[in-house]
Parts: C-alpha cells; structure tokens; sequence
C-alpha cells in the first residue's frame, strides 16, 4: 500500500512542480497563444515517462535471470552444499531484515552479485560462481547482506521512482523546446515541422545524458545506505569492509547494462559523473567512519 501511495503522490508533485512553474513564468500562456496544449502535454509526458520505467521493474526479474542465464535454488530439490549455504545465508539475511524471503540464484560469470525486483517480498537475489570462489564465507555473506539491503531500503521502486521522474522532464521539456523552435524560431505554422522532430530528438538526447547523470549519482548513495545495511545485518562493519578490499583487488566484469545498477561492484564508467556505484576506497571509508556497535 505504501509502495501505491509512493507511486502516485510522486506522479502528482511532478505534475503539480511542472505545471506551477509553466505558470509563474508564464510559459503556458505563451504557448497557449501558439496552440500547443501544455496541460495535455503535461499529462502525456507523465504517462510516457512513468510507464516504461515501471514495465522495466515489472520485468526486472525475469529480464535479470536471462540476462546472466542466472539459476534459480529449488530450496525442495535436492541440492550441493554450496547451494544450500547460499539459500540458507540470504534466508537468515532477509528475516533479519524484516523482508520475505527471495529467490535465491546462482551463474556462472567474474565476481559479482545484484538484487532486483519490484517487491520486497517478491524479489531476487543472485550471485556469481566467480564471487562464492574467490571469498571466504563471511565476505560473501557480506556482500549477500548488501544485495538484501538493497531490497530491505526499497532501493529498485525508489530508483524507478527518479527514472520515472527524470524520463517526465526529458519527454516534456524536449516537446516544448521543440514547438519554441518550430513556431517561435522557424515560424511553422502547419502542424509540427522538421524543425520541432529534429529539435525533440536532439532535446531527448541531450536531456537524456543529463538525466543519467541524476540517476547515477542517486544509485551511488544508495550504495553507501547498502553498505551500512550489510554492516547492520552482519553485526558489524568489517566483513563488508574486507569484502570490498577484495573486491577492490579483482579484476570484475560488468553485469548487462540494464542491471549494473542493482550489482555491487557495478560497471566501468567513461566519467564518474555516470558511474553509478562509487569508488570502492570511498564506500571503505565511509564503513570505517560508521560508528561502533
């Protein structure tokens, strides 16, 4: 019930945001005078840039398991110790954490692990051969702890939330700066002219970028709020602490574009404006700077 309160009081304050500052600039009226109907605009961009955001969390888990050909723990089919452990790692994890109890998975790939879903009690969480081979039991319980975290803080709903968001401001923006320059500029006026298409496409590109960059640097503080759940989870600071440290010293591949923000060493940005996980120095020190419990 919470997560539907969430989703529309944030769907009204971006529309209520919008529409009081077309009108304090008097935006609207303007382009009420050229024709172009900014409350439909409004609402359309809404529609437009909620919808996909959520049909990606909505598919998020299944998406995930293709994506990484990720297998899922049958916890009533016979299975190898190692698959227990894991299983009975992410249970004890996730009842701590208050939350049901998520699909457990496990693929093959360099060390890695991520959590998805839209629910917190419907979620997944699944971690690479490459992370359970190269750590001991407590820094992979760690790392298991971060991804229950991420699931535990409501992290995948809050980020669709902020996509939701930032897509409303690209596909409404762009529409206005488009029909300025088609109308205002070029002086169309038999319906929408190359001019507003090639601005819209190039208003979506560039607005788009700097869309990124306020999603990237949500997904890094919510890094830093899983990190401490681990921590929390876990008793204490250090096996997170050392898990990173290793982490820090391995050579790790990227997980597919559209999960490596649920992962936990996420991928190589070309500029840490996009990055969306933060220096592995900088989460050690922000653990170190936790108080003692």
């Amino acid at each position: 019930m919470k997560r539907v309160i969430l989703f529309v009081v944030t769907n009204l304050a971006v529309m209520l945001v919008l529409s009081a500052t077309l009108r304090i600039f008097g935006i609207d009226r303007m382009f009420a005078g050229q024709g172009l109907n900014v409350t439909a605009l409004l609402i359309f961009s809404v529609v437009v840039g909620f919808t996909g955001a959520i049909i990606s969390l909505l598919m998020s888990k299944k998406m995930a398991k293709w994506s990484v050909g990720a297998q899922v723990i049958d916890p009533n089919a016979p299975n190898g110790q190692r698959e227990i452990w894991v299983l009975d790692t992410v249970n004890q994890l996730a009842d701590r954490a208050g939350i049901g109890r998520p699909e457990v998975a496990i693929y093959e790939g360099e060390p890695n692990a991520f959590a998805t879903g839209a629910f917190k009690n419907d979620s997944l969480v699944a971690v690479s051969t490459g992370l359970l081979n190269s750590m001991t039991e407590e820094e992979v319980a760690a790392v298991l702890a971060h991804e229950v975290a991420h699931i535990a803080n409501g992290d995948m709903v809050t980020l669709t939330l902020i996509q939701g968001v930032v897509n409303t401001f690209v596909v409404f923006l762009a529409r206005v700066v488009g029909y300025f320059v088609d109308r205002i500029v070029l002086k169309n006026e038999r319906g929408n002219g190359i001019g507003y298409f090639v601005t819209v496409i190039a208003c979506e590109i560039l607005f788009g970028v700097a869309a990124s960059i306020i999603v990237a640097w949500f997904s890094r503080q919510r890094e830093y709020r899983a990190d401490a759940g681990s921590a929390q989870l876990m008793g204490g600071r250090e096996p997170m602490i050392r898990a990173l440290a290793r982490l820090g010293g391995i050579e790790s591949t990227d997980l597919p574009k559209t999960f490596e923000a649920s992962g936990v060493t996420g991928g190589r940005a070309i500029a840490a404006l996009f990055s969306t996980h933060p220096p592995i120095p900088s989460r050690i020190a922000a653990l170190q700077s936790m108080p003692v419990r």
